[in-house]
């Protein structure tokens, strides 16, 4: 989804200005915490960590690292990008074991005391052997919030939902979305990334409706750079009868990003939930999301 920032649905790079690390154990005078993050994207540059610029890796990270005396750097299950929201995020973090008290969630409200009101850690806890935030994720669950009414989104949700006061054919939309599910390489819906695959398995991606708001609901085990945010201009486009079912599905034979692909606007997504598996299967599932996928070739595999 654009911006200056990381993409908003990929799974985070190993980078040092987005606060990660590669590795899935930790030293001995380590322990690992769980993170569960919720925060108001509208003011922030995204949330890798970024000189000069406000972000949400960056407001936990300095706040942490007041608390444990010393820097902190944490990983995070999906980079969102600015103007993005999260009520489920979840990051990890390596914190000396001597400065943890005995429950390690006591920290929730002392970060609540220190942390900026758009940005709450809303659970912590020790993470089982083999958690890594980023690679034990096994998909990744997104919202999209339209309001098609004739006075645009509700001031009271302004800053999540995008007023889009249109007539639409949400059965339409739902055609042209669901025809997208299964693993594809997804490059027309993405921002060409160097060295980065665009093949992804979209597991959902439906929407419902509850008076004048429509939600798309977009499920995947990751998501590359502008890709949620591309399915929702696409299926709106389809929507208003500006373009076919045909059309959308005709994207996934593409092998570059299609101009013809409106991005929607950052503030309508939040990203609602991250799923993992059982604790035993977590090495398993990180030596898998290490294994990069080739290119699927034009006409082969649903």
């Amino acid at each position: 989804m654009a911006s200056a920032s990381a993409e908003t649905n990929e799974p985070a790079v190993p980078v040092q200005g987005g606060g990660l690390v590669a590795s899935d154990t930790v030293s001995g005078d380590r322990t690992r915490l769980r993170l569960d993050i919720s925060y108001d994207g509208t003011d922030f540059s995204g949330w890798a960590r970024q000189p000069g610029r406000r972000t949400v890796c960056g407001e936990i990270e300095e706040k942490l690292s007041a608390i444990v005396r010393e820097p902190v750097l944490l990983t995070v299950a999906g980079r969102t990008d600015a103007g993005v929201h999260a009520s489920g995020q979840v990051a990890h973090v390596d914190v000396p074991t001597v400065s943890l008290p005995d429950d390690p969630s006591r920290w929730i409200r002392r970060l609540a005391r220190f942390l900026p009101r758009d940005v709450r850690v809303t659970g912590i806890s020790e993470a089982p052997e083999h958690f890594d935030a980023r690679f034990s994720a096994v998909r990744r669950h997104y919202e999209y919030r339209v309001s098609t009414a004739a006075h645009g989104a509700d001031p009271l949700r302004a800053r999540d939902t995008v007023a889009w006061p249109k007539t639409v054919d949400l059965g339409e939309m739902q055609r042209a979305s669901r025809s997208l599910l299964g693993l594809h390489d997804f490059a027309a819906f993405c921002k060409r990334r160097e060295g980065a695959t665009t093949v992804r398995e979209l597991q959902r991606y439906d929407w419902t409706r509850s008076g004048d708001i429509l939600t798309a609901h977009v499920s995947a085990d990751a998501f590359c750079w502008s890709m949620v945010r591309s399915l929702v201009g696409a299926a709106l486009a389809v929507g208003e009868g500006r373009r076919s079912v045909e059309w959308m599905t005709a994207l996934l034979g593409e092998r570059e990003r299609a101009a013809s692909v409106a991005v929607a606007p950052a503030h309508g997504l939040s990203l609602v939930r991250v799923d993992y598996p059982a604790d035993e299967d977590l090495a398993a599932r990180n030596r898998a999301t290490r294994e990069t996928r080739g290119p699927i070739e034009h006409g082969c595999c649903g």
